[in-house]
C-alpha cells in the first residue's frame, strides 16, 4: 500500500516513507541511493517528514515466538455507558494493561476490538477475566481466537 497523497508530499517524500515502513534501519546513504537522491536532501526530507509528523519514529519488531506471546485473541467489548466521560475513564485504563497490543474504538455492533498477546490460552483468560471484564464500563465481551496471522504488518 501506498501513503496517501498529501499535497505536500511528492514521489520523492513517499518514496523516501514507503521504503523506510519496511526498513527503518535503513543508512542514509542507501536510503538516498534508492530515493535517487544525494545523501543531503535526503537527509532534510528525513528530518522535515518527521518534523511535520509523518514520521512519528522508529521501532523494534519483535518476534512473538521467541518472547513466548504466541497467542493472539481479539475482543470485542460493549460498554454500560459511552459517555465521554466513560470512554475517556476506559480509555486510559485499557492502554496502561501490559497485554494489550492493540485497541480500536469501533462504530457498530460493540464499541471496541482489543487485540490481546500472551503466551496461552490459560494466560489469556486470566486477563479476560481479571482485567478486561473490570475495566470501567465493560458490560460484555466476546472473544475471537486467532488460528494464524497471514499478515501482520502496519507498512505502507
Amino acid at each position: 500500500m501506498k501513503p496517501p497523497k498529501d499535497s505536500r508530499l511528492d514521489r520523492f517524500d513517499q518514496e523516501i516513507m514507503r521504503i523506510l515502513s519496511r526498513e527503518g534501519r535503513l543508512p542514509i546513504t542507501e536510503l538516498s541511493a534508492r530515493v535517487g537522491l544525494s545523501k543531503t536532501p535526503c537527509q532534510v526530507r528525513l528530518k522535515r517528514l518527521m518534523a511535520e509528523g509523518f514520521i512519528l519514529g522508529f521501532e523494534a519488531v519483535l518476534n512473538p515466538v521467541k518472547l513466548n506471546l504466541e497467542q493472539v485473541a481479539f475482543v470485542e467489548v460493549k460498554l454500560s455507558d459511552t459517555t465521554e466521560a466513560a470512554l475517556s475513564a476506559f480509555n486510559v485504563a485499557v492502554s496502561k494493561v501490559p497485554e494489550v497490543e492493540q485497541c480500536h474504538m469501533i462504530a457498530g455492533a460493540f464499541d471496541y476490538l482489543i487485540k490481546i498477546r500472551t503466551s496461552n490460552m490459560r494466560t489469556f483468560r486470566e486477563v479476560l477475566g481479571r482485567t478486561i471484564s473490570t475495566l470501567p464500563h465493560v458490560s460484555s465481551t466476546s472473544t475471537h481466537v486467532s488460528m494464524q496471522s497471514v499478515k501482520d504488518s502496519e507498512t505502507f
